[in-house]
């Protein structure tokens, strides 16, 4: 029987074991009579619960019951103590009625139980509360009764339901570890066998053995008082006689026992389960990474025709590594996991564990592989579109430049075009490298891919790749090839500009050159000469200017020439020599009208001073008689004939008009001619006296004779 099934009753206290004991060292069991009317139903199933209490050792000692019919009646008590034959005859020694003070009357009660004695099989005596001592010590009695026995009831009865509670959950518990364990013991390890939650208690069995602890702890306390007669704790029946604190340790001893097993048992199961969960999660790696994971990447072998178009396979090859990443992430966690069991593990486990763990990190490791690999080939795809995107760029800018119209203003700007377009030519070319390079690249990693799992490679797609990367690189090459071609015929065409600039200006500067000439004829070829020689000399350094100025505009008509040439081979239909031409050759026509007088003017004055010099010379050689008159006359025509022509103009074919030097140079060459002129005046007189001298002589020698 347990308190809770009659908790009501047994809180009415119609009877208890106040912990107290008679002479016999028996046990004092209280019944408390009141005025109400008494349940004798009630007080039967109290004094069976309250019986089935002490130990049978102390049962043995009997049972010193005290009835307190003090507020009762009669009939009552005498009902009370005929029932105690029923629950509890062979165990009581002593039943003490304690009657109230003049109330009952004696000869009539003594008489009763008197003659019910050997019926009863215990003796029953009548006694007043303050002579109960006679039979008990005070010690041994509760204050109602005049003793110093402190007695709780509602105490005794939690700490009784505490104890049937730790009684009742530590047997079934004990019960159940034990069938736990052994069922573990006797069956094999199952590997295959997964943990459920059957093998859970019904109790928590640290809650247990706190529990039981406490108790043991509170009934050691209250014993150890108790033994010192002290008066602040109840001295309630929760002892080893009553409680069995004994039974409570050995209670103590066989959960902590078992329950030490079934924590071995729970170690062993959870590590099973540990590793049967492990090995799931590894499977389901490694089924995704050789399944769906490496189907992705099998699928995914192109490289794209455009940056536009690798791009988007990056894109898609990003997605495909943040779904690996999550399964890498579970890896990570699954080899931090294996890692701890292998360093704690037992040594039928480790073989199972690194070949689990190698399995697993060989897929791992493999399947990154591709995915790097994947990611290698498709950074270099985009590498190379990117750069075949920036050389196709190039070539239409370059195939801009030369499909325009050139019309430079001279040869600096076609010399700054010709500069231009040869550094994007060789951009172009070093771009075309740049593309051949990272072509062979992304080639050589094609060309080195391995096979994916299950055997299964991937040849066709990647000789459509690799027929891709040579197409492009053919068509850039032929591209650039043309505009290679396009470039030469310009370069020709911009250089036969430059040439027909250069002649251009080379025959303006032969203009200019044969302008000067001109002008440096007029103004410093105006001497003369002082005698015959000098005259030779100065006629003969006209003809070397002559020479120079002949060669001057020959060089600027070839020039002209050339650009005639020039604007046709280039097709410059609009463009033409303008008045150049014609400006070399009014200048060329005005110094051959003034070198031609020149030439005039020289051998004039040569003439004249050629005559001039003879008659002076001859005159003073053969006499004042040797020259005839007309030589000076001839003389005196050519001096006069000169310094005719110093004063007039030349006259150019176009009607305009040109002095040669200045007047001062003009007026010192007229001086010398008449000073010589003067010289052979004076010449010519003198032999006009002689010759009138010898014709006088002539005439009067015939008179004298």
């Amino acid at each position: 029987m347990e308190a809770t099934t009659i908790l009501p009753t047994l809180k009415k206290k119609l009877a208890f074991l106040s912990g107290g004991k008679d002479r016999r060292s028996g046990l004092i069991l209280t019944i408390p009579l009141c005025t109400e009317q008494t349940s004798m139903e009630e007080l039967s199933s109290t004094l069976d619960y309250l019986l089935s209490i002490p130990s049978e050792k102390c049962k043995a000692r009997g049972f010193t019951v005290i009835v307190d019919g003090r507020k009762s009646q009669w009939n009552i008590v005498k009902t009370v103590v005929l029932m105690l034959q029923n629950v509890i005859p062979a165990e009581v020694s002593l039943v003490c009625v304690v009657k109230p003070d003049e109330f009952w009357d004696k000869k009539v009660t003594h008489f009763c139980f008197w003659k019910e004695k050997d019926r009863l099989g215990f003796e029953v005596i009548l006694v007043s509360a303050n002579k109960l001592t006679r039979y008990i010590e005070p010690c041994q009695l509760t204050d109602e009764f005049g003793g110093t026995l402190v007695y709780d009831h509602m105490d005794w009865l939690n700490k009784r339901l505490v104890f049937e509670k730790f009684t009742k959950e530590s047997t079934s518990l004990l019960d159940e570890l034990t069938v736990i364990n052994e069922n573990e013991k006797g069956s094999q390890p199952d590997k295959d066998r997964p943990a459920d939650c059957s093998f859970l208690p019904s109790f928590d069995p640290e809650t247990v053995l706190q529990n039981g602890h406490e108790l043991l702890s509170e009934l050691q306390q209250r014993r150890f008082n108790g033994s010192e007669g002290g008066t602040g704790t109840a001295w309630s029946p929760m002892d080893d006689e009553l409680l069995a604190q004994p039974q409570v340790m050995k209670l103590l001893d066989s959960l902590r026992e078992q329950y030490t097993k079934y924590q071995e048992v729970c170690r062993q199961r959870s590590k099973r389960s540990q590793l049967d969960e492990i090995h799931t999660k590894v499977m389901q790696v490694v089924n995704w990474l050789e399944g769906p994971g490496t189907e992705q990447l099998r699928t995914q072998w192109g490289i794209g025709d455009s940056i536009r178009a690798s791009q988007a396979l990056q894109q898609k090859h990003e997605e495909i590594e943040s779904q690996h990443s999550e399964w890498f992430a579970v890896y990570v966690e699954l080899n931090q996991q294996i890692a701890g069991l292998l360093s704690a593990g037992d040594e039928e486990d480790l073989v199972d564990l690194k070949s689990l763990q190698q399995q697993l990190s060989d897929v791992c490791y493999r399947q990154a592989s591709q995915l790097e690999f994947r990611q290698n080939v498709l950074q270099s795809a985009h590498e190379f579109h990117a750069t075949a995107q920036d050389l196709s760029q190039q070539l239409d800018g370059l195939l801009g430049m030369l499909c325009a119209d050139v019309a430079p203003a001279d040869g600096a700007a076609i010399q700054q075009t010709l500069k231009h377009l040869e550094e994007k030519l060789k951009t172009v070319e070093g771009t075309l490298q740049g593309l051949r390079e990272k072509g062979q690249v992304l080639l050589d990693q094609i060309s080195t891919q391995t096979s994916w799992s299950y055997g299964k490679d991937v040849t066709i797609e990647n000789k459509e790749n690799i027929d891709h990367i040579h197409g492009v690189m053919e068509d850039m090459q032929l591209r650039k090839q043309r505009c290679e071609d396009m470039v030469d015929v310009r370069r020709l065409k911009m250089l036969q500009m430059v040439q027909l600039f250069k002649c251009e200006e080379d025959a303006v500067q032969a203009v200019e050159w044969l302008g000067e000439l001109l002008d440096a004829l007029l103004k410093t070829h105006v001497r003369l000469g002082d005698d015959a020689q000098e005259s030779k000399i100065l006629l003969e350094k006209h003809k070397k200017f002559v020479d120079v100025a002949q060669s001057t505009y020959d060089y600027g008509r070839q020039l002209l020439q050339a650009t005639v040439v020039l604007c046709q081979s280039l097709r410059c239909t609009t463009r033409s020599s303008g008045d150049t031409l014609p400006r070399l050759n009014r200048v060329w026509k005005q110094f051959s009208v003034t070198s031609d007088e020149r030439v005039q003017r020289l051998d004039m004055a040569s003439s004249f001073h050629t005559t001039a010099e003879k008659v002076l010379k001859e005159g003073s050689e053969q006499g004042d008689t040797g020259v005839s008159f007309e030589v000076y006359e001839e003389i005196e025509a050519i001096g006069r004939s000169l310094l005719d022509r110093l004063t007039v103009p030349v006259v150019f074919p176009d009607g305009s008009e040109q002095y040669f030097g200045s007047p001062s140079d003009m007026a010192s060459s007229a001086k010398h001619i008449r000073d010589k002129m003067k010289l052979v005046e004076v010449k010519r007189m003198q032999q006009e006296e002689v010759v009138q001298q010898q014709e006088e002589e002539v005439e009067t020698a015939p008179q004298d004779s």
